[in-house]
């Protein structure tokens, strides 16, 4: 049975839902209720993984390979032990770790941003700041992010006082790359740019969106190609689709470089798509209504190997004016120290 991936996408914002199906129940993303979640990391199923949290939100956004695959409700830093902004890497990892602070409070799925106490864990979410410093998280949610985050991931801690809108707003791409840095602005992109040497290797997913009219190409993390896109008027697809490159070749001109024999692609329905829409898709499409430069298209093609995804939407991939200004620095210690605080829940 072919598997279906879910992707709940909404304005400037990516947010996904359970990968058994489109639930008609799924919580609105828009108004997540404290506690809840939506993940779906098979929308980019390699690469490092970035995770933002919006302190003015309250949300925590997951990023693997440049694309969001969840997003959280959080609890942060109450009044006077507010959480710290900047970019942290994740120190330690303790699944069953428990506060030597707090009357041994269990902190289940601990991650470590700093050496002096500040941590993600699952704990309790009121829907407002009432932590002692630390993120709190939904437990499920908790358990899934440590399952899949490595020691040396990026976490971003952003509020409107110390980041720019892009980062305390996110939206499909992650607007800081792997190092914390924020992404180029797209408005200020030329027609077209391609770098491979800016990460020559691993895995490589595409963003396409139609209201940015914009070409994503990103490997490991890492926007290697960008491309501006011109659509047919009038032309949307009524939501998002995910497509997967599989193993075989068809006998037919391909969509992304029709010199060259096509992929066999699987499409998989995400966010406003029916049966009916899903199988008018492929001829829709076979009138090529979306086409970038030539010389663009030739390298994207030979990029295209079995499994690589496609996330072709109508709806923004970035934020207006996002900025390629640098956050704060890493704030971390050279090491664990005699004086360590554990973290503060």
């Amino acid at each position: 049975m072919r598997r279906r991936f879910r992707l709940a996408c909404l304005l400037a914002i990516a947010l996904f839902a359970p990968a058994s199906g489109i639930a008609q129940d799924a919580p609105d993303p828009r108004t997540l209720a404290p506690g809840q979640f939506l993940w779906h990391p098979e929308i980019a199923p390699d690469g490092p993984i970035v995770l933002v949290v919006s302190l003015d939100e309250q949300r925590a956004y997951v990023y693997r390979n440049g694309m969001a695959i969840g997003v959280s409700t959080i609890s942060s830093g109450k009044t006077g032990k507010e959480t710290p902004t900047g970019v942290f890497t994740i120190l330690q990892k303790n699944k069953d770790h428990r506060s030597n602070l707090y009357n041994s409070a269990p902190m289940p799925y601990m991650q470590r941003l700093t050496w002096d106490g500040i941590a993600l864990h699952g704990g309790a979410l009121p829907g407002y700041p009432a932590s002692h410093g630390c993120v709190r998280l939904p437990l499920e949610f908790a358990r899934q992010l440590f399952a899949h985050t490595r020691n040396g991931d990026t976490v971003v801690v952003a509020n409107a006082k110390a980041s720019t809108a892009s980062v305390v707003h996110p939206a499909v791409l992650a607007p800081v790359d792997v190092r914390g840095t924020g992404t180029a602005a797209s408005a200020a992109a030329a027609d077209v740019a391609w770098d491979e040497d800016a990460s020559p290797v691993g895995p490589v997913g595409v963003l396409v969106s139609l209201a940015d009219r914009r070409v994503f190409v990103l490997r490991n993390g890492i926007r290697i190609g960008e491309a501006a896109l011109r659509v047919t008027d009038g032309f949307s697809i009524g939501g998002t689709v995910l497509m997967v490159v599989g193993e075989d070749i068809d006998d037919a001109p391909s969509l992304v470089d029709p010199d060259r024999p096509r992929h066999r692609w699987s499409a998989h329905p995400i966010l406003g798509l029916d049966a009916d829409a899903m199988a008018m898709l492929p001829l829709r499409l076979q009138d090529r209504p979306l086409q970038v430069d030539a010389a663009f298209s030739r390298r994207l093609y030979d990029l295209l190997v079995p499994g690589t995804t496609v996330l072709l939407t109508d709806l923004p991939a970035v934020r207006p004016e996002p900025t390629a200004t640098p956050l704060q620095p890493v704030l971390e210690a050279e090491g664990p120290a005699a004086t360590t605080d554990p973290p503060r829940g």
